[in-house]
């Protein structure tokens, strides 16, 4: 009997790939041995950077400085600071800040915030902690939200404000409460109350809710997912994890070196000195002082056990190596070298260079600082080399692991960034070496300016000078 068309048509198809055996590479080896199979597009053109170079950062009053900076605790939400919300905690920090440096609040010439989902009653949270924190009604207020580099971008705003003339001083900084996010009704459910609103008699109002039914009552659950391509910023670094190759050994080793080293900065102090004590209501009598989220006791046995979450068949990213749902506030004050100097402060350090950069989130969400941390290197005049401390956030054991590789890969650099090498490999050592945000929390508005503070907070101990701040941020930024 001759075989049919699809009989006939199989006995020609190749033989099936072998599967690729499993990969139990540690981190050090994903970011030596393999890293050029970080994924690359195909004949991509390489970026563009938005960047300021060394030139730019001084103004008519000289250098930007970060004169101090202070947190509250980071607290897993849902926990100790569930009835505060986000003025609560920017206010915090703010007002340690301006305590702690004793800036007279006259001098004070711009407050810039960041936060990613602001309080609905209240969306200028930039305005508001010139109310709380009693600072002068005459200093304007500014809100700036650009995912979890809100803060980051806050300093950067303040900075521009700065090198332009406009300030001598700037209030900067960032608050998350993810415990108080809004809950929306369906879009059928709003428009009826917004006609109930505008109706003038009570029949009219009763009328408006006649055609609404229960089901359209159901609250709409927030999503931290990407409005473009539906994907939570999970899912989107699971497939980065896919995409880039990288092993779950891998991820947990970062994820415990978080945990290990912040627990170690907390016991020692170092940690601690950077926070601004808390007192949550309702009761106001319980001082909230440290992170909760740091496990001193993680292991890699224990972090094995986890499940995934985001892919749950194939997955390799869990609880254990993605940062928490978290509640924070921070702030940082900023100045002029002139007015620094004439106030007779010594700053932490002086800000050199940044870059932004964006990408297209459906392809590598969370890969930013691989593309925009060559730049901001080149315009100030320094190479990966001579970098002493590295602070890069950790949204995802993974994500860290995907800019790690890129930053190595020869690959990457003449594909992705049209440079003829690799920036370098990190040195582990020198690598968030007071613990990250998988450990610390990452409350989406306020981590920027923990990060700059962490690491500059390190370098003063340390006796050095130059360190390098990364954020990736969700929209691909």
């Amino acid at each position: 009997m001759p075989p049919t068309p699809d009989s006939a048509a199989a006995q020609t198809l190749p033989p099936p790939a072998p599967l690729r055996p499993p990969n139990t590479a540690s981190a050090l080896e994903e970011i030596t041995e393999r890293a050029d199979t970080v994924w690359t597009r195909d004949n991509g053109r390489p970026v563009k950077i938005q960047s300021a170079d060394r030139s730019e950062l001084r103004g008519p009053h000289g250098r930007v400085a970060i004169v101090d900076g202070c947190r509250t605790p980071f607290i897993k939400s849902g926990t100790d600071f569930a009835n505060m919300d986000v003025i609560d905690l920017a206010s915090v920090a703010a007002a340690e800040l301006v305590a702690r440096t004793a800036i007279a609040p006259d001098e004070i010439d711009l407050s810039v915030f960041g936060v990613v989902v602001p309080a609905l009653f209240a969306p200028n949270l930039g305005r508001e902690v010139v109310f709380r924190t009693s600072l002068p009604f005459r200093i304007p207020g500014v809100t700036v939200n650009l995912a979890c580099a809100s803060s980051t971008r806050a300093i950067t705003f303040g900075v521009g404000s700065i090198l332009s003339g406009e300030s001598q001083v700037v209030l900067a900084g960032g608050a998350e409460s993810l415990t108080n996010v809004p809950i929306q009704f369906s879009r059928k459910a709003a428009q009826t109350f917004m006609a109930a609103s505008r109706a003038k008699t009570l029949p009219q109002k009763v009328g408006a809710f006649g055609k609404l039914r229960p089901a359209d009552l159901a609250p709409v659950a927030p999503a931290i997912a990407e409005y473009t391509t539906g994907q939570s910023m999970g899912e989107s670094a699971e497939k980065m994890a896919k995409e880039n190759d990288i092993s779950r050994r891998a991820q947990d080793e970062i994820a415990l070196l978080s945990h290990q080293r912040a627990a170690a900065a907390t016991e020692d102090g170092r940690l601690t000195a950077q926070i601004a004590p808390a007192f949550p209501p309702p009761g106001y009598d319980k001082a909230v002082t440290r992170d909760n989220g740091v496990r001193a006791d993680s292991s890699m046995e224990a972090l094995a056990k986890l499940k995934p979450v985001f892919d749950k068949r194939y997955g390799s990213l869990t609880a254990g190596n993605s940062s928490p749902l978290t509640d924070g506030g921070s702030a940082v004050l900023l100045m002029s070298e002139e007015k620094a100097k004439a106030l007779g402060y010594t700053p932490l350090d002086y800000i050199r260079s940044y870059a932004f950069t964006a990408l297209n989130p459906g392809d590598q969400l969370l890969q930013g600082p691989a593309y925009a941390a060559p730049v901001a290197l080149d315009k100030a005049g320094v190479k990966f080399s001579d970098i002493e401390l590295i602070e890069m956030h950790e949204a995802f054991a993974a994500q860290i692991l995907s800019n790690m590789k890129a930053f190595a890969s020869q690959k990457f650099a003449e594909r992705e960034l049209g440079r003829g090498e690799p920036l370098g490999v990190v040195d582990l050592d020198r690598f968030n070496v007071t613990g990250g945000s998988i450990s610390i929390g990452h409350p989406f508005g306020a981590t920027g300016a923990r990060v700059v503070t962490q690491l500059l907070y390190e370098l003063r101990r340390r006796g050095q000078n130059l360190g390098l701040v990364t954020v990736c941020a969700a929209g691909g930024v």
